[in-house]
């Protein structure tokens, strides 16, 4: 194996294990404990990982906080309060747009007994999880398809969702800071905008981490938004931002709102 090739396969250990030691990552790929450890070296220079004693653990990042695998198990609970929520906005009969985000995809379950629909999405795990529901009319948008977000994105997603229009599109972002949504993916970003110039009403669900945070590429202005769905752990300070500026912040406990801003 490669370098690179046994590099980011240590990486993908990672990603499912979240620790890992010198002694399994050598028994694994069959090389020296010297060779693991300039690959883990290699990697923490990079900011990818951290390296602890007898072996490596995940480093928070933009980069790696981007593969899907670590933002499914992230906030699963909030997610979920979420996407349960963001399923009541939803009537049968509608068209719906799904982005490619975790927190957006936790809906795709609670939309199985909302029949008719029709659901459009770029998210995998989505398209698995309708695939074949009666009563579901599932449009899946080609294009290339990225490990790392586990969707399908480029000119063929982008130009498929421009001759389309829908009722309602549920998308997520990696940060909100102030009132605005970033990314850490250019070509991410420009798949999530066209979702929303492609509907009519557009709902931002974002679990309560991501406020008070930045990524490389802003997104758009939360104001875009019907409104912007959190958990109601988010802080009182975030929501007085969001209700100052006049973006409508709904905060969700066990399918309560809590606040309506």
């Amino acid at each position: 194996m490669k370098p690179d090739d046994r590099r980011q396969a240590i990486m993908d250990v990672l990603m499912e294990a979240g620790t890992a030691s010198v002694e399994e990552l050598s028994f694994r790929f069959g090389v020296s404990k010297m060779t693991v450890h300039r690959d883990l070296d290699d990697l923490e220079q990079a900011g990818l990982l951290r390296k602890v004693h007898g072996g490596a653990s995940i480093q928070s990042s933009p980069q790696f906080e981007s593969d899907f695998r670590y933002r499914e198990k992230i906030a699963t609970s909030e997610k979920r309060r979420l996407g349960e929520y963001a399923a009541t906005l939803v009537e049968p009969g509608q068209s719906v747009i799904i982005d490619d985000s975790s927190t957006a995809g936790a809906i795709a379950g609670f939309l199985k007994d909302i029949r008719p629909l029709t659901v459009v999405t770029n998210n995998l795990g989505v398209i698995t999880d309708l695939s074949g529901v009666p009563g579901m009319n599932l449009i899946a948008l080609g294009g290339h398809y990225s490990k790392r977000f586990n969707g399908f994105f480029g000119v063929v997603t982008e130009e498929a969702l421009r001759s389309l229009r829908a009722d309602v599109a549920f998308l997520s972002s990696s940060a909100v800071e102030g009132t605005a949504a970033f990314h850490q993916d250019q070509e991410v970003v420009q798949i999530k905008r066209q979702m929303v110039k492609s509907a009519n009403r557009k709902y931002l669900l974002v679990d309560h981490g991501k406020f008070g945070r930045s990524a490389l590429h802003f997104l758009m202005g939360l104001e875009a938004f019907d409104a912007v769905l959190t958990g109601s752990e988010v802080s009182d300070g975030h929501a007085r931002e969001l209700g100052d500026a006049g973006v409508g912040l709904l905060r969700i406990d066990n399918q309560k709102i809590m606040e309506k801003a």
